[in-house]
């Protein structure tokens, strides 16, 4: 087997290994030779080789969310480290695993002019959990202070051993600093950065592994639930006649059923379900914005909780945090075990722990509670807005809304739906998904930049169908992310092209200007059938509803390479229908 000779590089490469990181995604460099000379040559590791960093990091949070372990990106020096970013930030509020391994010039090296040198220590210091800067490795030939007028073998006997001395410190050192990291990034669920220097030579190999760090393991903590602080919850809970409980983005099932079933059994009880929860029951309210969209203000005041309890990842509905902060909850509890956001500037518990240990501790300890028709009252506003949104669906013309009434309910049993943010993922809220389809959007910093890559790399991972649904805008900014050698062939990308930020002509502000065209909505004529030839995907469009529903009756079937649909929507009536619906609802 071949080693990198550096033993630093060794170090690196050993302990992602004993830490069970098995997918390594590298971007081509030489400063990073090494340590891709580790990788590679190691049967253990599933290397992926992509050349643009940024779609490389997004790939790899893909792989991450999908597998639930983290995932490593490895890059050259200089400025490639910074196009991890996005995805770093993303993985920072998403709470994902994310390991980045950067080359880096030894520090002699850095602000001289050398070439590909930036200060890449901390560099991500507001949206990591540890950065773990590494000392460079000595040289036998490094000039280590001698004092005293010994002989010269002497001399060269207590030289020698002071090099050792000090290369065991750095060992030491770099191999504390790497375990501390990726501890940290496997208890805390969030990335960390390993800067690793290195001199020339940077290509030798050995059949020798020099070094065997230790892997140091943090025992993993009992979970231990504060019951004081659960006897408080259950008193209020029993005397509260309105509990609101929200859900935000999800795991798949990662809440015992149980436990849904519980709370469906309690009148004062409505639970509020995001497309990306991930929780089905009859009982519960999805397509949140459906339900409190049209409410007037004697309504608002009507389903303002006296308890408020959430879980899980960031919210979507923005109308749902504009109600909850204007009719704020009198308590509001989230669960988490490590962090809680005071999303609606209410927050006044925060309940270390998982839903499951929560659920298990507080319902065991709930009887019957006060009378309430909380939830009955809700489920019939729900009833009839349902009966009214269909009405509605079927009676508008070709649009954006139509295409996701009819793409949801074409996607396949037991698939991956991997969402792109803005427009997208706002209208798959409004409809209610298949419970077998596992629903994913990069949410944590809910930008457009990285939606594609992170699809491709959450199906470069599952033997589930994976189908990424995305805007125009978002698809040809990340279109890099189909430059890669691992799209598998069941793969399906969806691109509802409005020719512009349609989004945009939903938010207030004077629409028919050249700046807003130019500026905000950013209109164009661009369309993704040249893309899909040079990258190898099929490709088809349409431009009206029963060419799409005739060619959703294929796309998902197999085939000899991943397919992409474009359809084509009218830009200057996809606002009005979509303001339009919450009147008619109403």
């Amino acid at each position: 087997m071949m080693y990198p000779k550096i033993p630093l590089a060794q170090t690196v490469v050993q302990l992602c290994k004993a830490k069970q990181i098995k997918h390594i995604i590298i971007s081509p460099g030489s400063r990073n030779a090494p340590l891709t000379i580790g990788f590679t040559n190691d049967n253990f590791f599933k290397c992926y080789s992509i050349v643009d960093e940024r779609c490389a990091a997004f790939f790899a949070l893909g792989i991450a969310q999908q597998l639930q372990e983290p995932t490593a990106v490895v890059c050259t020096s200089g400025s490639a480290l910074l196009n991890y970013y996005p995805a770093v930030s993303e993985a920072y509020y998403s709470k994902i695993p994310l390991i980045v391994i950067s080359a880096d010039r030894p520090e002699h090296l850095i602000g001289i002019g050398d070439g590909q040198t930036i200060n890449q220590k901390h560099v991500f210091e507001n949206h990591i959990l540890f950065s773990a800067n590494l000392k460079l490795d000595l040289k036998e030939e490094s000039n280590v202070p001698v004092t005293g007028d010994l002989p010269i073998i002497k001399n060269l006997e207590n030289k020698f051993e002071r090099f050792l001395g000090l290369q065991k410190d750095i060992q030491s050192f770099n191999a504390e600093a790497i375990n501390t990291a990726i501890n940290l990034a496997m208890k805390k669920s969030g990335p960390i950065h390993i800067n690793v220097p290195f001199d020339e030579p940077l290509y030798e190999t050995t059949d020798k592994l020099l070094i065997i760090p230790e892997a140091i393991n943090e025992p993993s903590e009992p979970s231990l639930i504060d019951y004081a602080v659960i006897m408080s919850c259950v008193d209020d809970w029993h005397t509260a006649k309105r509990k609101l409980i929200l859900v935000g983005c999800n795991t798949p099932n990662s809440i015992e059923q149980k436990w849904l079933d519980k709370l469906s059994e309690d009148e004062s009880v409505m639970v509020m379900t995001e497309t990306t929860s991930n929780l089905h029951h009859s009982s519960f309210f999805p397509s949140i914005d459906q339900v409190i969209a049209p409410l007037d203000e004697e309504e608002k005041q009507q389903l303002q909780p006296d308890i408020l309890l959430t879980f899980g990842g960031l919210i979507v509905s923005k109308k749902i945090k504009a109600l909850l902060r204007s009719y704020k909850p009198k308590q509001h509890w989230h669960i988490d075990t490590e962090g809680a956001n005071d999303t609606f500037f209410c927050l006044n518990k925060h309940i270390v722990a998982t839903p499951n240990d929560f659920f298990e501790t507080f319902l065991s300890k709930i009887a019957h509670g006060e009378k309430s028709s909380y939830k009955n009252n809700w489920t019939l506003i729900k009833q009839e807005r349902l009966r009214k949104h269909q009405l509605y669906v079927d009676q508008i013309p070709f649009c954006d809304f139509k295409v996701f009434d009819i793409l949801v309910k074409s996607l396949p049993n037991n698939s991956i739906l991997q969402s792109g943010n803005s427009s997208a993922i706002r209208y798959l809220q409004l409809f209610n998904l298949n419970k077998t389809v596992e629903v994913y959007c990069n949410r944590g910093t809910s930008g457009i930049d990285g939606s594609t890559s992170t699809a491709i790399g959450c199906a470069s991972v599952t033997s589930k169908q994976t189908v990424f649904i995305t805007g125009d805008l978002s698809f040809f900014y990340d279109s890099n992310a189909l430059w890669n050698n691992y799209i598998p062939k069941n793969f399906r990308i969806i691109v509802i092209n409005n020719q512009g930020g349609g989004i945009f002509r939903i938010l207030p502000g004077n629409k028919d200007s050249e700046t807003f065209d130019n500026y905000f909505e950013t209109t164009h004529n661009l369309n993704a059938k040249h893309l899909c030839r040079m990258y190898g995907l099929e490709y088809e469009s349409v431009s009206n509803e029963n060419d799409l529903k005739q060619k959703l009756t294929t796309f998902y079937s197999n085939g000899m390479a991943p397919k992409l649909l474009e359809v084509f929507t009218p830009r200057l009536v996809n606002d009005k229908i979509l303001l339009d619906y919450f009147d008619f609802i109403k």
